[in-house]
């Protein structure tokens, strides 16, 4: 009998619009291979950017919040596995997973850590030094008390794993380092892939709704850009990204070279055309899709250290990782301009994405941990006690007061 996965989404998976959409994708991916049905269910009305999960063979199912409806669906249905895509999603239906279909195992992808995002967006508003007394914010005490509900959680990035275990804690065993898994076709050179001398211009992409995002191109613009353009006056700055705001648009300036496009269908298109990609993130958390797309088409990068946390290891970098603006600019620019430094981070970038995110081994490892959860799922869940408390707090919280806003919305 065919086994059943159930993901709960928070929104939609846009992968051309973020990174977030490629990893739930790859998520699927690893499961069919594993012969699972898979039916994505969310409360989220679907974008135009919606990649269209029924061409996969997903069945999709619009669900309501805070309604018993849930219930009937999800004990009909049956899943062996359900995976929440952000912490949120499991605060919303995690009780009523483990009431109706208590034998599930819970597996939440993190995405990347809610709670390290937000800490250093308010260290870098303050304009204070960004330490242990931002992450224990309100954020990081619902988000980990989701990750000890669960039976797994996915981290994205080393750091993020480090920061679990060693600042907070938490046992090694509900949780599951999974960076991006790319296939091995997509980590070797594309034979379209542009030489030096046919590329042109600088490139940044991002989604606008993502707060990290709307500071870069600020930043660029007020920055970065006027003294790159000062030293390269013929370099054009390409911007793109979903929901482009018209503060964003207002922008664009033709005679500064900095254009504004907006959205972009197919971001490696663009990518394989630049000679630099630009992402001078402030704040963050996270693996960033953007570098990965860089590196696919060899296109070396500038970036922060937030931008390149987790995506190195001890490699070298796929180019120049600066945090002050002087320093970001003068490496920039001589990368642009070097053709032989150049070819090396082009190259550079194609033997990390081998070495670090080739899918096999990580999707191998990941598939065989939920195998051997799910064959001792009594015991793990056992040896979890903060789990099962949180669980138990959360239904008699989150649980009547879900049932309070059901009979308050039913009354006429």
């Amino acid at each position: 009998m065919q086994s059943t996965l159930l993901v709960i989404g928070f929104v939609y998976p846009e992968p051309n619009s973020s990174a977030a959409g490629t990893r739930m994708l790859q998520l699927i991916e690893a499961f069919q291979a594993q012969d699972y049905q898979i039916t994505f269910a969310t409360t989220c009305k679907k974008s135009d950017n919606a990649f269209d999960l029924e061409s996969i063979g997903v069945t999709v199912v619009e669900i309501e919040l805070n309604h018993s409806s849930f219930d009937v669906f999800i004990k009909e249905l049956n899943p062996a596995i359900v995976l929440f895509d952000r912490f949120m999603t499991e605060e919303q239906f995690g009780w009523r997973v483990s009431e109706q279909c208590p034998d599930a195992l819970k597996i939440l992808d993190t995405e990347d850590l809610h709670f390290l995002r937000k800490g250093r967006q308010k260290a870098f508003n303050s304009n204070q030094k960004m330490d242990a007394t931002f992450l224990t914010n309100d954020t990081a005490k619902r988000e980990i008390a989701s990750i000890y509900r669960s039976d797994l959680s996915l981290v994205i990035s080393e750091t993020e794993m480090e920061i679990l275990t060693v600042t907070f804690k938490i046992d090694p065993a509900i949780l599951c380092y999974l960076p991006f898994m790319i296939s091995s076709e997509n980590c070797e050179p594309r034979t379209d892939c542009k030489p030096y001398s046919e590329r042109r211009d600088f490139v940044s992409i991002g989604n606008f709704l993502h707060p990290p995002n709307l500071d870069v191109v600020r930043y660029l613009k007020k920055d970065i850009w006027p003294k790159i353009k000062k030293e390269l006056p013929v370099a054009k700055l390409h911007i793109y990204g979903a929901y482009d705001t018209p503060n964003i648009k207002e922008m664009h300036n033709e005679k500064e070279g900095f254009l504004v496009h907006g959205f972009v269908e197919n971001a490696f298109e663009v990518l394989n055309s630049a000679k630099v990609l630009l992402a001078p993130l402030r704040f963050g958390a996270g693996l960033k899709g953007k570098l990965i797309q860089a590196m696919q088409t060899g296109t070396p990068c500038a970036m922060s250290s937030v931008a390149a946390e987790g995506m190195f290891g001890s490699m070298k970098p796929n180019g120049v990782i600066e945090d002050t603006a002087d320093a970001f600019i003068a490496r920039t620019v001589a990368t642009y301009s070097n053709a032989t430094e150049w070819e090396g981070f082009q190259q550079q970038g194609f033997s990390v994405l081998k070495n670090r995110f080739e899918k096999a081994e990580h999707q191998t490892r990941f598939l065989n941990r939920v195998k051997a959860l799910q064959s001792n799922l009594n015991t793990h869940r056992a040896q979890n006690f903060i789990g099962q408390m949180l669980s138990h707090h959360q239904m008699q919280s989150t649980k009547y007061m879900a049932r309070w806003i059901e009979a308050k919305n039913s009354t006429p």
